[in-house]
C-alpha cells in the first residue's frame, strides 16, 4: 500500500463537488508546515451532523430498482464501500462524493416522527417502505443513536410492510422487533454480501461487518423465521465474479431464501474514486478490472440506461448472468417470494373496513 493510504476508508481522496465553482486543495506549503509542527494534515475522523428534513419517506421512480419507497435515517455512510452508487447524492448536501461521503454523516434525528406522520396520512397506501434505499440504516453510528430501531418500532406499531437492506450484523440487535414483524408477514431483510473473502471485504467495504458476522446474520435471521435474502451487489469482474457459485451455495445452506445481483457501474464521480482506489490497492489488476467493467457498459465505466445499467451488457455480463442462473438452479430448490401483508395496516387505519 502507498504510504499515504488511509486505513479504514474506501475512497482514498477528496473529490470536488461538481456543483461548486470553487475548488479546495491542500497545498504543499501547508503540508510542509504540518510536518514541521508535528501535526496531521488530515485527522481522518468522522463527523456527525444533525439535520431536520421536512420529509423522510421518498418515492423511488427508477423502473429497474425493486422498491417503490425508501427511507434513509442517515445521509452519507461510514461503511465506506468504494463502489457505492449513493456517493453522488452527497453532492446535493454540499459535500464531495469521495472521503466526504464517509466522513460527514448527516443524521436525521426527527426521522421516527416524520415516518409516523407519513403513515397517519389518509391518502397513504401501505406500499412497502425499504430502509437503506440509499445509505445503510445500520451503519456504525446507529449503535449509539438507535434511530433505525425507533423507526422499526413505528412500523411495528402500524403493522406496515417493511424492507431492510444492510451489510451490518447490527440488525441482530433488533431481533425482538423483527420477530414480531415476521409473525405478521410485514418484514423482509436483504443482506448484502459481495464476497466470501475477508481480504476482499476489507479493501472494498472497510467499515462493514466481517464476512463471518454477515454469514452468521443470515443464519440467525433464518433460524428466527425472518425472511432473509442475499444481494451479491455489486459483482465486479475479476475481483469477486469468480465467487458466485460458492457464495450462493453458502448463503442458501444458511437459510437465505433467494440471491440477487447487480453488475458494478461507476456512475458520476465514482469512476474517478474507484480508479484511484484500484491503482493504490490492487495495482497489478487495476487496469484489467477497469477495462472489464467498461466492457459491461458499452465501453464506459457507467451506464445510465434503465433496464440495462443494473445487469450490464456484453460477453462478461452474460457470463455473470449465466453463472448466477446455474448457481440458483443448483442450490435454490424453491424461490417463492411471498408478498408482504398490507391488511394489518389497513385494519388499523380504517377499523370499519373489518365490517366488510
Amino acid at each position: 500500500m502507498p504510504e499515504d493510504f488511509l486505513k479504514g476508508r474506501g475512497a482514498q481522496k477528496k473529490v470536488h463537488n461538481r456543483f461548486f465553482k470553487l475548488n479546495h486543495e491542500i497545498r504543499d506549503d501547508f503540508l510542509n508546515f504540518c510536518i514541521a509542527e508535528g501535526e496531521e494534515a488530515d485527522q481522518n475522523k468522522s463527523k456527525y451532523i444533525d439535520v431536520y428534513p421536512k420529509t423522510f419517506v421518498n418515492k423511488v421512480t427508477s423502473p429497474d430498482v425493486g422498491m417503490q419507497y425508501s427511507a434513509n435515517p442517515y445521509q452519507g455512510c461510514e461503511h465506506g464501500c468504494v463502489y457505492c452508487y449513493a456517493r453522488n447524492s452527497h453532492e446535493y448536501w454540499g459535500y464531495g462524493a469521495g472521503l466526504d461521503f464517509e466522513r460527514n454523516i448527516l443524521v436525521k434525528q426527527n426521522a421516527p416522527f416524520l415516518l409516523e406522520e407519513q403513515l397517519k396520512k389518509r391518502s397513504w397506501q401501505p406500499n412497502t417502505i425499504v430502509f437503506s434505499g440509499n445509505t445503510d440504516c445500520y451503519q456504525p453510528i446507529e449503535r449509539k443513536l438507535g434511530i433505525t430501531r425507533k423507526c422499526l418500532e413505528v412500523m411495528l406499531k402500524w403493522k406496515h410492510p417493511t424492507g431492510i437492506i444492510t451489510k451490518n450484523a447490527l440488525i441482530l440487535r433488533d431481533l425482538d422487533i423483527l420477530q414480531e414483524m415476521a409473525k405478521l408477514n410485514i418484514i423482509s431483510v436483504y443482506l448484502s454480501i459481495t464476497s466470501l473473502s475477508e481480504d476482499t471485504r476489507r479493501l472494498l467495504e472497510p467499515r462493514t461487518a466481517s464476512i463471518k458476522q454477515r454469514l452468521k446474520t443470515v443464519e440467525m435471521l433464518s433460524e428466527h423465521n425472518i425472511p432473509v435474502r442475499v444481494m451479491m451487489a455489486p459483482i465486479i469482474p475479476s475481483l469477486n465474479s469468480h465467487e458466485i457459485l460458492p457464495l450462493v451455495k453458502k448463503v442458501v445452506e444458511l437459510g437465505a431464501r433467494d440471491v440477487s445481483y447487480t453488475i458494478v457501474r461507476l456512475n458520476g464521480q465514482i469512476g474517478e474514486i474507484f480508479a484511484d482506489w484500484a491503482k493504490k490497492t490492487i495495482p497489478d489488476r487495476a487496469e484489467r478490472i477497469l477495462n472489464q467493467i467498461a466492457e459491461c457498459h458499452g465501453g464506459n465505466l457507467n451506464d445510465s440506461h434503465w433496464g440495462r445499467r443494473i445487469k450490464g451488457d456484453g460477453a462478461i455480463a452474460m457470463q455473470v448472468k449465466n453463472t448466477m442462473t446455474i448457481a440458483k438452479n443448483k442450490y435454490l430448490k424453491t424461490r417463492n417470494k411471498e408478498s408482504l401483508d398490507r391488511s394489518h395496516y389497513l385494519a388499523i387505519k380504517d377499523p370499519q373496513m373489518r365490517l366488510f
